[in-house]
């Protein structure tokens, strides 16, 4: 390759991307050094011949707080279509194998800001907690329980116990949600790579930093690339595992962040049916049900999205691990026995023979997992990573780095932007 350039960015995902579209509207050239075969990291929409051939995201799906989220604004511009889908949803929660009453639904809705205050009392002067701890101190809430599910495998990707409530508080989500119609990796592909030079299958393996005047010397499967500042928006599972070296090895405090801030795991796992049963329920519908200790699981579903003839489950943290390690039968049986404790012997008739999809980040050495969390003690590890270095020549971004909202794409669209705003090349 060697080839010279005044920024560059490893890693084609949506901090990247930011990174880009910033450098360019200040007149900086700039190169992104992408390891895989494809560009939106785990933004990434296929369209799946078990599922008919319909779009399905495999990993980010939706645009959170869409009422602040500079992603929408970009859609919007665009006129993209965007599909609202907090407002077409039902949700259905079960209580064993029956529908909750309306006056459990009701203690349901009002868990939520229980929880909330609970954890804000325990992280006061600030403390910081697990998520497991704050469940603890609601012992007479019969609903604690299902809001750690939630908040802790299903949305942040790890168990309770190992997972800082300090870092949920800190990036609680809030507003609406909507969804590009199409997908977001196919937003992403249409709408945020335009005039970007991007080197696809082009791993980095060592990055020089500190060299003459701050410069940094990049060494890719490809060849070297010089530049007068390097942002890094790969995961915290990619650099911990070592696969990408720093020469002169990075401070102490920011291997400490990296490793403070470990990779989470969520699992999808879709059941396509091969008949007309809908299991009585509506199009769209989303189903939970209550979880009845702390540190029990909770695989929720959304049922026939968007009218399609498939359900779609969640499964995070450790269980969603060991799935990854026992296999996509172990997976699917595990789905098809969630339904089954809700809908009876009809789950087996009515998926018997149709198709499946499970998605495999576990797997995907360029990211490692799902996104990352903050371990208990730890929440402020991410501030840490993205304090730039050398004074300006060397930066991290991603959705490990910035708060609010942690984890998700829009976060790692302002962290690269932030990155590339505070890089220095002179």
């Amino acid at each position: 390759m060697d080839t010279d350039t005044d920024v560059a960015v490893i890693g084609a995902g949506l901090a990247g991307l930011g990174a880009a579209a910033a450098l360019r509207a200040k007149g900086r050239r700039c190169v992104i050094l992408e390891a895989s075969e494809r560009v939106g990291g785990r933004a990434w929409t296929t369209n799946p011949e078990s599922l008919g051939g319909v779009w399905f995201d495999m990993g980010a799906v939706w645009f959170h707080d869409a009422e602040h989220n500079p992603l929408v604004t970009i859609a919007r511009t665009a006129g993209e279509k965007l599909l609202r889908s907090d407002e077409i949803r039902t949700e259905r929660t079960y209580v064993g194998t029956r529908l909750a009453t309306n006056d459990e639904a009701e203690a349901y809705d009002g868990a939520w800001s229980r929880f909330e205050s609970a954890a804000d009392m325990l992280l006061r002067d600030g403390a910081d907690v697990s998520l497991a701890d704050v469940t603890a101190s609601l012992p007479d809430d019969p609903w604690a329980a299902t809001i750690e599910a939630w908040e802790g495998p299903v949305i942040c990707a790890t168990d309770a116990t190992r997972f800082s409530a300090r870092d949920w508080r800190r990036n609680a989500l809030g507003g609406s949600n909507l969804v590009p119609d199409g997908g977001i990796g196919a937003f992403v592909g249409r709408r945020l790579i335009d005039g970007i030079d991007i080197r696809l299958n082009t791993p980095v393996t060592r990055i020089r930093w500190g060299g003459l005047g701050g410069r940094v010397t990049i060494d890719t499967a490809n060849g070297k690339l010089t530049a007068g500042a390097c942002i890094v928006t790969v995961s915290t599972g990619v650099l911990a595992s070592g696969a990408l070296v720093f020469e002169p090895a990075l401070p102490a405090d920011i291997q400490d962040s990296i490793h403070a801030l470990p990779m989470g795991l969520a699992m999808k796992v879709a059941l396509r049916a091969n008949g007309p049963d809908r299991l009585d329920l509506p199009l769209h519908c989303s189903i939970d049900r209550r979880v009845e200790r702390s540190g029990g699981s909770l695989m929720p579903f959304q049922c026939w999205p968007f009218g399609r003839d498939y359900v779609q489950g969640w499964i995070g943290g450790s269980v969603a691990w060991d799935l990854a390690r026992a296999g996509e039968a172990a997976a699917i049986d595990y789905a098809l026995g969630q339904l089954r404790a809700l809908f009876g012997g009809r789950v087996d008739r009515l998926f018997a023979g149709g198709g499946t999809l499970v998605t495999h980040w576990d797997a995907n050495r360029w990211i490692g997992g799902a996104y990352c969390y903050a371990v208990p003690g730890q929440a402020h590890a991410r501030d840490r990573l993205g304090v730039p270095l050398a004074g300006g020549h060397l930066m991290f971004a991603g959705e490990a780095c910035n708060v609010p909202y942690a984890g998700t794409l829009a976060v790692a669209w302002i962290s690269g932007q932030a990155a590339a705003k505070a890089a220095v090349v002179d």
